[in-house]
């Protein structure tokens, strides 16, 4: 699927044409910069590598900078692979906002905020142990039982346990695109995406 890089600005609110109040994300997306065509000759599909948000050639390796300069571009700061382009790039090329419009849906993939070590409640949705009373004190939070003791003597793997939380990768699909703002290379989609202000998101149509 074609799309572009991105960056979350943060989160507004929008009014529609029947004074709904809509949440929405404010993402800047793009410019990016073809920094790689794939070929089905030499790497056996079709595919186009963008770059996005410039990097310092002091903080870069040489790869990345003997990378960038095939492209006649400064090093970037993240790098992906779309496939999907109706239109022909070649090195060098620029891609920006305008390649959405408003009303399309696409999906946006990025890391999820960290929340640390987190117990049962917050990171599973558990509801906790009973009440208060007969003397419970200090397990309303608790997982309760999370094995029986002679058989099977083990706890199964993939129980829902206690643990770091947040940091994944997660893609919210249909989000509806409710402006573009092409002179500033915003993206103001319907509802909220992953990750914190200024995190990097994957936008697909």
């Amino acid at each position: 699927m074609s799309g572009l890089i991105g960056k979350k600005i943060g989160m507004t609110s929008l009014f529609d044409e029947n004074g709904k109040n809509i949440p929405c994300t404010v993402i800047e997306a793009g410019p990016c910069v073809v920094t790689q065509v794939r070929t089905n000759e030499i790497d056996g599909y079709e595919a186009i590598q963008l770059g996005f948000d410039d990097k310092t050639e002091k903080n870069a390796t040489k790869a990345d900078i003997g990378h960038a300069k095939k492209a006649g571009t400064s090093v970037k700061r993240k790098v992906a692979e779309f496939q999907g382009f109706d239109e022909e790039y070649t090195l060098g090329d620029t891609i920006t906002v305008e390649h959405f419009l408003e009303g399309e849906f696409v999906d946006i993939a990025g890391t999820s905020k960290g929340k640390g070590f987190q117990g049962v409640v917050k990171r599973h949705g558990f509801a906790g142990v009973g009440q208060a009373t007969h003397g419970q004190h200090n397990r309303l939070r608790a997982p309760g039982s999370i094995g029986a003791a002679s058989y099977p003597a083990r706890v199964f793997k993939g129980m829902r346990m206690a643990g770091r939380m947040g940091g994944d990768t997660i893609k919210v699909q249909n989000l509806r695109v409710l402006k573009v703002v092409v002179d500033k290379n915003l993206l103001v989609v319907k509802g909220c995406v992953p990750g914190h202000k200024n995190a990097y998101v994957i936008i697909r149509k």
